[in-house]
C-alpha cells in the first residue's frame, strides 16, 4: 500500500485521537450518557452513563479527510453521503434515547422506512455510475437485471447498517471489526480500479482505529447508533460501487453472524417459546457462557481478520 493510501488513514486516526478527549469531556458535561438495557448482561450495568454519540468523531474525521482529498470522486462522495445520512438517523435515535432516558429511540418502522429510502437513492447512484454488474464469488461478473439489483442494493445497505449496529455491544467490538473489514474493502477497491473508494475505506479504517483508542475496554465513550449505522452504510456502499457486495457475506461475516443470531433468537422464541442462544446478539451468548468481554472482542477480531483474508482469497482466485 503506497503513501497515497497510508496518509488519509493516518490523518483520520490523528483527528480522532486529538479530538477524542475534549469530545468525551463535552459529552460528560452535557450528560449525554448511555442508557444500558436492563435485560442485558449484569456486568454491563456499570457502563450506564458512559458518554455516547462518539460516532460523531468517526463521521467528522472521515468526512474531513474525504472532502479534502476526494472532492471530485463521485463513488466516494456518494458512499460518504450514505455514511452521513445513516449517521444522521443514528444521531436522532441516540438523541431520543438520551432525552427520554430509555434504551430505545426511534420506532423501528420509521427508522427502517427512512433507511430504505436513503438506500434506494444510493442504489440508483451506483447504477448510474457503474451499472448493475457485480462479482459473484467463484463464478465471476454478472450483470443483474434492474428489477432485482435496485432492491437488492437497498437491502444490502440497510442490512449491513443494522448488522453493525447489533455488533456494537461490547467495548471495541464494532470499531475494531469495522477497521479490519474496511481495510479488506480498500484492497478490493484497488483491485476493481476504484482508487477513490480505496482511499475512503482506509480513511474509515483510520477513524475507527482512532476510536478504538477511547472505546477499548473499559470504554471511555460509545459510538452509539450515530457511528454503527454510519459504518455499516459506508462499508456496504463501498462494496456496492465496487461490485463486491456479495463478498460482504464472507468479509463481514461477524456482522452477518450477529444479525442472524438475533433473527434466529426472536423467531425461535416467537414460534417455539424457546431461546437458541443464552442471549442475542451472538457476543452476549459467549459472554454469558463465561468468556471475559475482552476475550470475546479479541476472538471476534481474529475471526474477522481470517474471514477478510478468506474473502480476498476468493476474489483473487477468480
Amino acid at each position: 500500500m503506497n503513501i497515497d493510501l497510508v496518509l488519509p488513514g493516518l490523518l483520520a486516526f490523528s483527528l480522532v485521537i486529538v479530538l477524542g478527549k475534549p469530545a468525551i469531556a463535552i459529552l460528560h458535561r452535557l450528560k449525554f450518557g448511555q442508557s444500558v438495557r436492563s435485560d442485558g448482561p449484569e456486568t454491563h450495568l456499570k457502563k450506564s452513563g458512559t458518554p455516547t454519540m462518539g460516532g460523531l468523531l468517526i463521521l467528522f474525521a472521515t468526512a474531513t479527510v474525504t472532502l479534502l482529498l476526494l472532492n471530485q470522486d463521485e463513488p466516494a462522495l456518494w458512499s460518504l453521503a450514505a455514511m452521513l445520512g445513516f449517521g444522521a438517523i443514528g444521531l436522532l435515535d441516540d438523541f431520543i434515547i438520551i432525552i427520554r432516558r430509555r434504551s430505545l429511540g426511534l420506532k423501528a418502522r420509521y427508522k427502517l422506512l427512512i433507511q430504505f429510502l436513503l438506500a434506494l437513492v444510493i442504489g440508483l447512484a451506483a447504477i448510474s455510475i457503474k451499472g448493475t454488474v457485480m462479482q459473484v464469488p467463484i463464478i465471476g461478473a454478472w450483470s443483474a437485471p434492474l428489477w432485482f439489483y435496485l432492491p437488492f442494493t437497498a437491502l444490502v445497505i440497510v442490512g449491513t447498517s443494522n448488522a453493525v449496529n447489533l455488533t456494537d455491544g461490547l467495548d471495541g467490538l464494532a470499531a475494531g471489526t469495522a477497521t479490519i473489514v474496511s481495510l479488506a474493502f480498500a484492497v478490493l477497491a484497488l483491485a476493481t480500479d476504484f482508487s477513490g473508494l480505496a482511499v475512503l475505506a482506509v480513511t474509515v479504517a483510520g477513524s475507527c482505529l482512532g476510536f478504538v483508542w477511547y472505546n477499548s475496554p473499559p470504554a471511555q465513550i460509545f459510538m452509539g447508533d450515530t457511528g454503527s449505522l454510519a459504518l455499516g452504510a459506508v462499508i456496504s456502499s463501498i462494496a456496492i460501487f465496487t461490485g463486491t457486495e456479495l463478498y460482504l457475506v464472507v468479509i463481514g461475516g461477524i456482522f452477518v453472524a450477529e444479525a442472524l443470531s438475533d433473527i434466529v433468537q426472536v423467531a425461535s422464541f416467537r414460534w417455539r417459546g424457546k431461546r437458541v442462544f443464552r442471549m442475542a446478539p451472538l457476543h452476549h451468548h459467549f459472554e454469558l457462557g463465561g468468556l471475559a468481554e475482552t476475550k470475546v472482542v479479541a476472538r471476534f477480531w481474529l475471526i474477522s481478520l481470517v474471514l477478510s483474508l478468506v474473502g480476498l482469497l476468493l476474489f483473487f482466485r477468480l
